[in-house]
């Protein structure tokens, strides 16, 4: 048996899978995102431990002869945290979470030096780990003074797992302290933001083996052989991983708490004034391309929150039949956003409303905003001539069949929705886990799943639809010039 665990912002899944990908079962923990001032996102990196320990705890107790059997762990989680430890590893302030704008200035001012898109091949958006160091330097010294390691988050449940200190290539690449095409840390990136290599953890390929699970943790869960733990992968590789997307020309669409349109790639190709990430893969020799929005399902969790009402009743209130786009308009930037933008201090709006707009329309609109805003990462990948011609659709938001049919008409692309439900990244950890304990190379386990249905976009909405894009596109230009 092999267990994946996908820490995401707003929950840690855990899925358990046998030799053959057999889903066992599933579990999973929630999880809450303190937001102490505007444009701050963090979380206790003991919430993440707690969490696990839950969904495990869950596992064990509905397939206890299954999970007896475990011989691999994978891991999979959100990029970019900033999880800082000192020499005893106890974690020294909350992680700065990959959507914290805080670092804004920090970032605009390490993107100015050349050496970091020249070795990264990235923007360092406010979102990455290295701005983040900067800013706790400047306003934390104290705190900076006593890190002696910086983990990204699923690591530091690797960490919990395992002791060691491990990462692998694909969440390394979002730190900004990344050779990304030597797929090791830089040396001169890292002095140029103030740290050393020592503060860094040692990094493996998400295939390989990282460590072996603790032996009081095997004694606690009843477990006798040793269990490696893979290497595994960001959220986004992992979910790749998943859905069996290795070669270029394929691709996913991701509705999680964030967006993101991911297309692999055969070698390292960054462009960075693009605002498209050029990250390395889960498996050696492989990259990939992403474009990134802050804000997907976070919007319209938003939007429910602001209503009193679940996500789901909203969605059950919108038409079964694709609706052409209304007079309201939504900007989805919550957080800011990334790609194409790089834009940290734009945030989110209504605007064309009137006296007939109501709730489903205000819903609607919120939908419609994430998926234009999805568009215009995709557009930047089709510039590049990266973008994938069709594309699986994983997270969340992939539960509500009219948003799928948004998103294929503003993306104008076959949407495809996998057979066996949302396992997109804790499936990708659990395959890692696989390889990682068996040396199995990885095409054979890293297929693309069953496909249930296809949504295709439909001839007769692309002129309203592209319509409402422009007008959603000048609106953000009129709301950036104003902030």
């Amino acid at each position: 048996m092999y267990l994946g665990l996908d820490l995401g912002t707003s929950a840690l899944k855990a899925l358990l899978i046998d030799e053959t990908q057999r889903p066992i079962g599933t579990a999973s923990a929630p999880l809450s995102v303190s937001r102490p001032h505007s444009g701050w996102s963090e979380q206790d990196p003991a919430d993440w431990i707690a969490a696990a320990e839950r969904a495990i705890c869950a596992l064990r107790a509905a397939h206890p002869v299954e999970f007896g059997a475990l011989r691999g762990i994978g891991l999979a989680g959100q990029m970019h945290g900033a999880t800082l430890y000192d020499q005893a590893d106890q974690a020294l302030r909350p992680s700065i979470l990959w959507n914290d704008t805080r670092a804004a200035s920090e970032a605009a001012e390490l993107d100015a030096k050349p050496v970091f898109r020249n070795l990264n091949g990235n923007i360092v958006f406010p979102g990455f780990t290295a701005p983040k160091l900067l800013w706790v330097l400047r306003h934390e010294p104290e705190i900076f003074a006593r890190t002696a390691k910086v983990l990204l988050p699923k690591d530091a449940l690797r960490l919990w797992l395992t002791g060691e200190h491990v990462s692998e290539m694909s969440d390394a690449s979002g730190t900004g302290w990344l050779d990304v095409a030597a797929r090791g840390w830089s040396e001169k990136l890292l002095s140029a933001s103030g740290m050393t290599r020592d503060q860094m953890p040692r990094l493996v390929e998400g295939s390989a083996v990282s460590g072996e699970l603790r032996p009081a943790l095997r004694a606690q869960w009843g477990l006798s052989a040793p269990v490696p733990v893979a290497g595994g992968a960001g959220d986004n590789a992992a979910a790749a991983i998943g859905m069996g997307v290795l070669a270029q020309g394929q691709g996913f669409v991701s509705l999680g708490t964030s967006g993101v349109i991911f297309a692999a790639t055969d070698a390292f190709r960054p462009k960075p004034e693009s605002a498209v990430h050029a990250f390395c893969h889960a498996l050696p020799g492989l990259w990939h391309q992403m474009g990134v929005i802050l804000s997907a399902t976070d919007a319209l969790n938003w939007h429910a929150r602001i209503c009193g009402m679940t996500h789901e009743a909203l969605d059950g209130e919108l038409p079964e039949t694709l609706q052409a786009p209304g007079a309201t308009v939504f900007l989805p930037y919550l957080s800011g956003e990334r790609t194409p933008h790089n834009d940290a201090r734009i945030r989110g709006a209504f605007a064309g409303l009137e006296h007939a707009t109501d709730r489903p329309a205000l819903t609607r609109a919120v939908m419609e905003g994430v998926a234009f805003a999805l568009a215009d990462a995709l557009a930047v990948l089709r510039d590049q001539g990266t973008a994938p011609e069709r594309l699986v659709a994983v997270g969340g938001g992939t539960q509500s069949r009219r948003w799928l049919d948004i998103v294929a008409n503003a993306l104008e692309l076959p949407v495809e929705l996998p057979a066996h439900g949302d396992h997109g990244a804790a499936l990708g950890a659990a395959r890692l886990a696989l390889i990682a304990a068996t040396g199995a190379p990885p095409a054979p386990i890293c297929t693309p799943p069953p496909i249930a249905r296809v949504i295709e976009p439909q001839p007769a909405m692309a002129s309203a639809f592209q319509q409402a894009h422009q007008r959603f596109r000048k609106l953000y230009q009129v709301h950036a010039a104003n902030i």
